[in-house]
């Protein structure tokens, strides 16, 4: 018979294979997306740049699952936290510049484009993009994970793994999107209530990267988590940064009409 470690082995291949097709054919679809929308002559050109966007935004996901770098982070605390940036920050701002709904509305009929801006209007997802309920499942679960044993527990299940890459992804997705708006976001908060909010959930994510520094997740030994902590901080920094500056662009642009109309002639 079979014992646990041998079937746990062949899951995760088969995992690892689902995972890559899924992110091969999400890259595909929107590249043809993308080119048959070109062939609507009411419609500009997709930009090039998001097609690299989407592509480098998913190429991250994979990379943090299989491969290399996800097969280190099951022993290693550093990879694991690299893999972390990748899937829950880096990838979901790339593929959020990458606009997909906006792409999505440009393939739909009339009629299926209603259809799914009225599903981006319902109070599901208007409350999980609500600025600081998408702060707190993105902030709050790394919370979470790191100070409980779901750690531990995330590499002895592989459906509780699969379950916490899953959340980590699409919770830093729903954050980006909650910050910065690239796609049509029907319900819109003010500039400078989302960045009241951003600087709230810059400080957790910060004060927790501290604390892994010097407490160490369960199982965790205390170089990997210094090591970790630090890679969190000023890795989760140099992202940040770039939210931050789409943001304050935005900010001012939505500013410049504005002035111009009130300023007065000399």
């Amino acid at each position: 018979m079979m014992n646990s470690h041998g079937y746990h082995e062949i899951s995760m291949q088969v995992t690892d294979w689902v995972v890559a097709v899924v992110v091969l054919i999400l890259i595909c679809t929107y590249i043809g997306a993308g080119l048959n929308s070109n062939k609507k002559e009411h419609l500009s050109t997709w930009p090039f740049y998001r097609y690299i966007l989407w592509i480098i935004g998913f190429l991250l996901v994979g990379i943090s699952l299989v491969g290399p770098i996800a097969e280190l982070a099951h022993r290693n605390f550093t990879a694991h936290m690299l893999s972390h940036l990748f899937l829950g920050m880096l990838a979901p701002l790339l593929l959020a510049l990458a606009a997909p709904t906006t792409l999505l509305l440009r393939m739909l009929s009339v009629q299926h484009a209603r259809i799914l801006s009225k599903l981006l209007k319902t109070s599901f997802f208007s409350f999980v993009r609500h600025p600081v309920i998408a702060s707190v499942l993105n902030i709050g679960g790394l919370w979470v994970l790191y100070t409980t044993d779901l750690y531990m527990l995330m590499h002895e299940n592989l459906f509780v793994h699969l379950i916490v890459h899953f959340h980590i992804f699409v919770a830093g997705y729903l954050f980006t999107i909650s910050m910065i708006y690239i796609d049509p976001a029907p319900h819109r908060f003010s500039y400078l209530y989302r960045a009241i909010v951003l600087v709230f959930a810059l400080a957790g994510h910060g004060i927790l990267s501290k604390y892994i520094y010097a407490n160490s997740p369960v199982g965790v030994p205390k170089d990997q988590a210094e090591t970790g902590g630090i890679l969190m901080y000023y890795g989760g920094d140099a992202i940040d940064i770039v939210i931050i500056f789409i943001l304050c662009l935005h900010w001012y642009r939505s500013t410049r009409p504005k002035a111009s109309l009130n300023a007065s002639p000399n």
